[in-house]
């Protein structure tokens, strides 16, 4: 087994578990491995495999796992792959039904089959049985959502082993998987990008970058495409701004701009273009309205020459296909075309490029978005879609990170065995910061953190920070903000939106429990923040591929005397994003996104002004004063401006 799978397997015993791991990391694999122990060891009945759409299906194929050592082969018979069967999903649920009454272990079939399987069927129809979503990041706890709150009826009669599986460390953009009283029950096995690219023997190092252009996309498309690379284009939906209002002549385009057409391969469909350079490029198109020649091109890269081949194919060019589940392990680079509003799907996209490969030693995703025009009068969209990116950026970079393990700094601190402490060991006198190779997990002491108390906020540090973080990233104010507003104190950002954001999210927790998660989560943002500025600014870091990111966090903890909350909470979370910004846009644009941002810069809310004078008490608890409006210290000025604001507030409702 993969190092992930086996992490998974440890837990095969327990009923509800949720495997977060990226795509391409072996979790098809995994839970092959998981129900054969269930339905063999455990008592369970049968196991049922849903996934979101046939072609995900092939993913559960015949495998001879016990070739490889294990103690079972997976077999599923042709009648119980729904995938492949014919009709629409709402008639195969007989076929659903005489499954679940015969003696054979595994069926696999569509979310949507699912569905309705259960409408018809009802819960009590899969007792004793293991049901499996695949791509779990489709279900929603929304009303609305069907899969969803089926659910919560399997969970709520406790009758079903569960295992969830998605590509995704977080929830997508707003709507919750799954309730926190619900998730309470899962046990989650989490694998990190850093983790998967660390156990590859070819693929090391993944990028990402974000790149803003003026103009039609096409025309500027070269700056960024290397033809040489294998690569995924992925062009906007024709409703987006970034469209240029016609796919086909879009495509038509891409491919003029790389050279000159030559005709098209009779046996694949793809595009022959032969470059500047001399090279014939073979390009598959499935953005064509025509669905016989789509067709054509999309079975020709099903085929197994595509696997063995890396010159099969050298560039994909795709609309609404090849992100969830389509395999081509040659890909070296996902370029992206306009702002995508789902990050769940920014991280399927990316993982179209992070298979292993032989001789690919290097992978990036690329997403190229229209500049802001300060003369247009869809600027203010082309602010919003370029904070979107930004906020992207931001937990991409924190998902790449190595987890951190912050404790708090104490008398009687000790080293962790297996830990690296650099140079000198570690120092019983101050803060440390070590690194575990194996477990690939930071271990830093900060001075002053608040410990989670209850269950629930130790598991949202431990595996839940990144939809945290997501949250905060995607918190339009907090971006606005800390990037474009000048007078912003960094505290505002990281204890005032930060608190009110895990305090929405998880209503259960109380106030201790909010401020640890609070500081851990600005703690872990901040430092992959100061890694990456450490990189930037050392060309010796940048050089160093996996390891650079390690070794950013290392400098910069290092030069760091003092690691206490108080320090964390003092940076801007956003400065690092501003940095990237101004390298990559003009300062016409920039100017033109500060003057529409500054333009609605808020005042003082009430609930604002409620949470400045809750830090205001817990600053006279410290200094024995209250904050004063005239300090040189703008957060102290803040708390105070808070007090007045809530007094005053107080005052007009005695008054009526």
């Amino acid at each position: 087994m993969r190092p992930m799978q086996e992490r998974a397997y440890e837990k095969r015993g327990e009923q509800y578990l949720l495997i977060k791991s990226p795509p391409a990391s072996g979790k098809s694999r995994a839970l092959m491995f998981i129900a054969l122990d269930k339905v063999h060891n455990q008592g369970i009945k049968q196991a049922i495999i849903a996934v979101p759409e046939k072609s995900i299906g092939s993913s559960f194929s015949d495998e001879p796992l016990t070739a490889f050592g294990f103690y079972h082969d997976w077999h599923v018979a042709p009648q119980w792959n729904l995938c492949n069967a014919p009709g629409k999903d709402g008639s195969k649920v007989n076929s659903v039904k005489s499954f679940l009454a015969s003696e054979d272990k595994m069926l696999v079939c569509t979310h949507s089959t699912f569905r309705f399987a259960i409408e018809r069927l009802g819960v009590e129809a899969f007792d004793d049985r293991l049901i499996a979503i695949d791509e779990f990041h489709h279900v929603s706890a929304e009303d609305d959502n069907v899969l969803g709150s089926q659910l919560k009826q399997l969970v709520a009669r406790d009758k079903v082993h569960v295992v969830a599986m998605t590509g995704s460390y977080f929830r997508g953009d707003a709507n919750p998987v799954l309730m926190p009283e619900d998730e309470a029950k899962f046990d989650t096995v989490t694998y990190t990008y850093y983790e998967q690219l660390n156990g590859y023997e070819y693929l090391k190092t993944l990028n990402i970058g974000y790149f803003f252009y003026s103009g039609a996309y096409a025309d500027e498309i070269l700056s960024v495409l290397d033809s040489n690379e294998k690569t995924i284009i992925h062009i906007p939906n024709v409703n987006s701004r970034e469209s240029m209002g016609d796919k086909i002549k879009e495509v038509e385009h891409i491919i003029e701009e790389l050279g000159d057409w030559q005709g098209i391969d009779p046996t694949t469909g793809f595009h022959l273009v032969k470059t500047p350079e001399g090279k014939t490029l073979r390009i598959a198109d499935l953005v064509d309205n025509d669905t016989t020649k789509r067709n054509k091109v999309s079975a020709a890269l099903k085929l197994s020459e595509a696997k063995k081949n890396r010159d099969y194919v050298d560039i994909i060019i795709a609309l609404g296909m090849a992100k969830e589940g389509f395999d081509w392990i040659w890909c070296e680079h996902a370029l992206t075309v306009g702002y995508r509003s789902s990050l769940t799907e920014i991280v399927q996209i990316i993982g179209r490029a992070t298979r292993d490969a032989p001789h690919k030693t290097h992978a990036r995703f690329t997403n190229l978005i229209a500049e802001p025009d300060a003369s247009e009068v869809t600027v203010t969209d082309a602010v919003n879609d370029t904070l979107k990116a930004i906020a992207a950026s931001l937990l991409m970079e924190q998902v790449l990170a190595p987890k951190f393990n912050f404790v708090p700094k104490r008398k009687d601190s000790g080293p962790l065995e297996g830990v690296d402490y650099g140079e000198g060991g570690y120092d019983p006198e101050k803060e440390n910061v070590g690194f575990n190779e194996d477990t690939g997990q930071f271990h830093i002491e900060i001075k002053g953190l608040s410990t989670p108390k209850s269950d629930d906020a130790q598991r949202i540090c431990q595996e839940d920070l990144n939809e945290v973080i997501a949250a905060f990233a995607q918190d339009k104010q907090a971006i606005e903000r800390g990037l474009f507003d000048d007078e912003v104190v960094p505290q505002e950002l990281t204890q005032i939106r930060m608190g009110k954001i895990i305090k929405d999210k998880y209503p259960d927790l109380d106030e201790e429990d909010v401020e640890a998660v609070r500081q851990h989560a600005i703690a872990a943002l901040n430092l992959t923040q100061k890694a990456k500025e450490a990189i930037n600014n050392d060309s010796e870091l940048a050089g160093r591929a996996n390891t650079a990111l390690i070794d950013g966090v290392r400098k910069f903890t290092m030069d760091v005397r003092d690691l206490d909350v108080d320090w964390i909470d003092s940076i801007n979370p956003f400065g690092e994003a501003y940095s990237i910004l101004s390298k990559a846009m003009t300062e016409q644009s920039l100017k033109a996104m500060a003057e529409v941002i500054s333009a609605r810069k808020p005042n003082i809310s009430l609930d604002e002004a409620r949470e400045l004078a809750k830090r205001a008490l817990k600053f006279k608890k410290e200094r024995g004063r209250l904050p004063d409006i005239k300090s040189a210290d703008p957060w102290e000025q803040r708390m105070a401006q808070g007090i007045a604001v809530l007094a005053r507030f107080k005052a007009e409702q005695k008054n009526g």
